[in-house]
């Protein structure tokens, strides 16, 4: 967590996120709030198409407050999305195997590249770009995050409580 933790608090300009779940804990959600209120540009990507229907939940969960602090949230359209990717002020990426949820982070030994200065930089941005180019932007509405079900919206409260063990 400490790798994420890091790019979010020294990146300048923006921070660019791919992730399959966005089941954050809360440290990590005032991280990235708390770059996106100075100005850094946080734009995140998710799928559209989850392969595990709980996690999608708590990821629409944790879009709420995000999105109502500045942070931009995309969908992948064309389904599932499994890259973990950092990507920050054309200086600095983190690609590996780390989720953003309680057990990667904690509980399993996960595996990272940081980068610094490295000639893969401008092609890891670049399909970040052409990823973004196939998403859907997810407005700061109940309407756009739920997409309309607010039986969802509902277990996404419940399982808020128990997202570590999920």
């Amino acid at each position: 967590g400490d790798v994420y933790k890091r790019q979010i608090m020294y990146s300048d300009e923006y921070l660019y996120i791919t992730t399959p779940y966005l089941v954050i804990e809360d440290y990590m959600k005032q991280s990235l709030i708390e770059a996106a209120q100075r100005g850094v540009d946080v734009r995140i990507i998710t799928p559209s198409i989850p392969d595990k229907k709980l996690v999608k939940i708590l990821t629409y969960y944790n879009y709420g407050s995000l999105l109502k602090e500045g942070i931009r949230i995309y969908e992948y359209t064309p389904g599932f999305v499994h890259a973990k990717v950092f990507s920050s002020d054309g200086r600095k990426a983190v690609v590996g195997t780390i989720n953003l949820d309680y057990r990667s982070l904690y509980h399993h030994f996960e595996n990272a590249v940081w980068m610094r200065g490295v000639d893969c930089l401008p092609r890891i941005e670049a399909d970040f770009q052409d990823t973004l180019a196939q998403c859907r932007t997810v407005e700061p509405t109940r309407q756009s995050v739920w997409q309309g079900k607010k039986l969802l919206h509902l277990v996404g409260i419940v399982l808020k409580f128990i997202a570590p063990l999920i």
